[in-house]
């Protein structure tokens, strides 16, 4: 009933299921009861010339079945949820089966991963079987955004190369699966200057890792660039500390080009990854923390971290 906003729509739902089952008894009763139509047993009614409707009484067994059906009904109704909000007898609901039956599953997980708890990211990346299901992880809960390669796409970042926006090493891959992520970008057309000068900002954007640019307006927009230099950093190199991302290589997360760079200076980003935390136990976590520092072959890098 959580889709009823009104505590009336329960009501009407409970006395709607009692009616019918009431229903099905009285026509029951009234299809019982027999009448004398005529003296053969026949109600009167003849079709191509002697085809005759008969009068007779309902089988035994069908009304037997049919009383049984209903009683079933209204036992299933007094046990489980039916009768509008009326939890039942046994309190049963399809979030607490399913609560139970993820606890049961998890709990029978716990000798499998008990093995990978205390290992590394550099240990994990070497374990077949812990890599298996970290793979099995990581296709059920993280490739619907960044894909089923691990490459994503714009807006969901490549976890196959060794760009990292806000940390590299097994704790921070943990924390960011367990608490989720927002990277923000704000708006900065306003600091920059006029349109002209967000353009030219771009293009010296362009210019820091080798992209195609315009000289002259990247050489315009080099001294506008210091407002971008608090987050970036002055040589443009990023901070991975406010995840801020290095614009000297060539990893573009949000596309490339001189109307890409200037969309972003515009109007900014404002990027979430949901936490994963609820849906894995800790032991999971730290397996597909694994696995992903090893598709970008990080797993040394973080070890050495």
């Amino acid at each position: 009933m959580s889709d009823f906003l009104h505590s009336g729509w329960a009501l009407f739902v409970a006395v709607v299921t009692a009616l019918a089952l009431l229903a099905c008894l009285v026509l029951l009763a009234i299809a019982a009861k027999r009448r004398v139509m005529s003296d053969d047993n026949t109600t009167g009614h003849v079709w191509d010339v002697d085809l005759k409707e008969m009068n007779n009484p309902l089988p035994r067994w069908w009304m037997g079945l049919f009383v049984i059906t209903v009683v079933f009904a209204a036992v299933y109704l007094a046990f489980y949820p039916g009768m509008g909000s009326a939890p039942g007898l046994l309190k049963w609901t399809s979030v607490g089966q399913y609560e139970a039956e993820q606890d049961k599953a998890r709990a029978a997980m716990v000798p499998v991963y008990a093995k990978y708890a205390a290992m590394t990211a550099e240990q994990l990346a070497a374990d077949d079987k812990a890599m298996g299901i970290g793979q099995r992880l990581y296709l059920n809960n993280c490739s619907q955004c960044h894909g089923s390669d691990a490459r994503g796409a714009r807006g969901f970042p490549n976890l196959d190369d060794t760009d990292w926006l806000g940390g590299n090493d097994l704790d921070y891959v943990k924390k960011t699966i367990v608490e989720g992520r927002v990277g923000v970008m704000p708006p900065m057309a306003a600091a920059v200057g006029t349109a002209e000068d967000v353009k030219n900002v771009a293009n010296y954007v362009l210019s820091l890792s080798g992209s195609a640019h315009n000289d002259v307006a990247a050489q315009l927009g080099k001294a506008k660039f210091a407002t971008c230099a608090a987050c970036h950093g002055p040589e443009g190199k990023g901070n991975m500390a406010l995840g801020a991302p290095n614009l000297t290589d060539k990893v573009w997360l949000h596309g490339w080009g001189e109307a890409a760079v200037v969309k972003a200076i515009t109007q900014g980003f404002n990027n979430a990854m949901p936490a994963q935390g609820r849906l894995l136990t800790p032991e999971q976590v730290h397996v597909l923390a694994g696995y992903v520092l090893s598709l970008s072959k990080s797993a040394k890098v973080a070890a050495a971290n």
